[in-house]
């Protein structure tokens, strides 16, 4: 059982994602919500604060009566539900319930329990509120995100449960999960916060980390398929250049090389044997870029997604709606903590990287599809009669398509701002946008991954020397080939690469 008593970390988060681990509030957090709430019902009452007795944005202008302060958040909920596209799948939803809980439960916000509780009834009863993907500007928060969360909180809209989407009113009288009570300004702390960016951005982070590692898992094989020199990868090399994330791809391929009985060293070939006397070397001196130089690669991969996650969790642990509710000082500050840009820009870093990890995959496909390069597999490893089987040709044109949308998805949202808002939000994040292209990037790169899987497993087989394969290789091999059998005669293989894809989506390279 998760305790919100606590700030939250990466493992809290995969937990309640991945492994269905409930979550209770804690006696501190109950304390928290307690202090805030009744010190802002007291604070606010003769005075002027936003959202509370005040229109929203350009509307703030105008004071609200005492008597429709509970109205001005419903309407607020309300008007703001207008979100659009493809619906976020149940996933995403539930880690940014679980963001947006999380910073709630700091007791910045001055909310009534009800709206924690009934939050923690969704999380632990897996019911995703319909919210949609087209929205948020990501500043002011997520705000038409978080409306559809909102407004299934006090018990309108609709839900996803069982794969089904359903009226809320229902469904809730199925669970018998009680709406959150509307008192002072439920209705915009909710709102008025990342956690929609931050919610995808943490889903984005675990597939990215489990996406690196098979990438590593491939340009590991391959290095075993070409025969490669192995000094490349040593320690002396990379430790020579001080990226930690260079000097940890390459420590992860030598672990994973560590037994193989492919991979050479240099001097017992280019550097003994009377090697001075040929003037001419048949085999490679070096190999391409994209076997020798993935430490360099797919070290400021691992980097990136390193400070990536360091600032999401300092995001989900922060109070980010506005005013903020500070007890201690007994006072209630106006300011802009709702604004994505830290999130945005991190999840274009990300969009980044793992493109560039796309495109690492598509060139190492090229290569041992490309019989003039490697000089020791088929033509696209076809192992029928050339001429009149494809083997894997076709499969590359999808791989390459996929990895130029990639390309194109990588250009910035966080420099796309447009104002907004009659003026108001002048210079905004577009994080959400920015979280929701990076979440399409990772998954065209499983795809763009698992043909070039597909290709290293008919590459093996040709070969045909698995005794002499890493243990790490042989540890996954055998699930690989019962996905994708030894192609000798053309058949279609898109749902054996579909297959492919999602068991390096939800299966680890490397066991923990």
């Amino acid at each position: 059982m998760l305790n919100l008593d606590n700030a939250l970390d990466f493992n809290d988060f995969y937990r309640v994602l991945f492994e269905n681990e409930k979550i209770e509030l804690g006696k501190k957090t109950q304390v928290r919500l307690e202090k805030s709430y009744h010190f802002l019902r007291e604070f606010s009452q003769n005075k002027i604060i936003y959202g509370v007795n005040t229109g929203f944005g350009p509307m703030a202008q105008y004071k609200i009566n005492a008597e429709d302060k509970i109205k001005l958040q419903l309407n607020l909920i309300r008007s703001h539900s207008t979100g659009a596209g493809a619906i976020m799948e149940p996933l995403y939803v539930k880690s940014l319930m679980l963001a947006r809980l999380n910073t709630l439960c700091l007791g910045k916000s001055g909310i009534h329990s009800s709206i924690a509780e009934t939050l923690i009834q969704l999380i632990n009863k897996e019911v995703t509120p319909v919210i949609f993907e087209h929205g948020g500007v990501g500043a002011s928060g997520d705000l038409v995100q978080l409306a559809h969360l909102a407004l299934v909180l006090i018990g309108e809209g609709e839900v996803i449960y069982n794969g089904e989407r359903r009226k809320t009113n229902d469904v809730f009288q199925e669970l018998d999960i009680k709406p959150a009570e509307i008192k002072i300004r439920e209705g915009l702390a909710v709102m008025n916060g990342t956690s929609a960016m931050t919610g995808i951005g943490i889903v984005n982070l675990i597939y990215s980390q489990r996406l690196l590692n098979w990438a590593v898992f491939c340009s590991s094989v391959i290095n075993e398929i070409v025969e490669a020199y192995d000094d490349h990868l040593s320690k002396e090399l990379n430790s020579s250049k001080l990226h930690k994330g260079q000097q940890k791809i390459a420590e992860e391929m030598r672990k994973h090389l560590k037994d193989s009985k492919l991979t050479r060293d240099r001097n017992d070939h280019l550097y003994s044997n009377g090697a001075d006397k040929n003037s001419f070397f048949k085999e490679k001196v070096q190999e391409y870029y994209s076997l020798r130089c993935v430490p360099q690669i797919l070290g400021p991969v691992s980097d990136t997604l390193e400070n990536s996650l360091k600032i999401l969790i300092e995001e989900v642990n922060s109070a980010n709606d506005n005013p903020i509710i500070d007890v201690e000082t007994e006072h209630v500050y106006h300011g802009g903590n709702f604004h994505g840009d830290y999130v945005s820009l991190e999840m274009d870093k990300l969009r980044l990287a793992i493109t560039k990890t796309s495109m690492l995959a598509e060139r190492q496909l090229n290569y041992l599809l490309n019989a003039k390069l490697n000089d020791i597999l088929p033509p696209f490893v076809n192992m029928g009669t050339l001429g009149l089987n494809f083997g894997m040709q076709g499969a590359q044109f999808t791989a390459v398509s996929t990895t130029a949308e990639n390309q194109m998805l990588s250009n910035s949202m966080y420099v796309h701002s447009i104002p907004n808002n009659n003026d108001n939000q002048d210079i905004v994040s577009m994080g959400a946008n920015s979280a929701n292209m990076t979440k399409k990037v990772i998954d065209n790169s499983f795809e763009v991954l698992s043909t070039e899987l597909a290709t290293i497993v008919q590459a093996l087989y040709f070969l045909d020397f698995d005794e002499r394969l890493s243990s790490a290789t042989r540890s996954k091999l055998k699930q690989l080939r019962e996905i994708i059998p030894q192609i000798k005669e053309d058949r279609p293989l898109y749902k054996e690469i579909k297959d492919l894809k999602e068991f390096i989506k939800n299966n680890e390279a490397y066991s923990s």
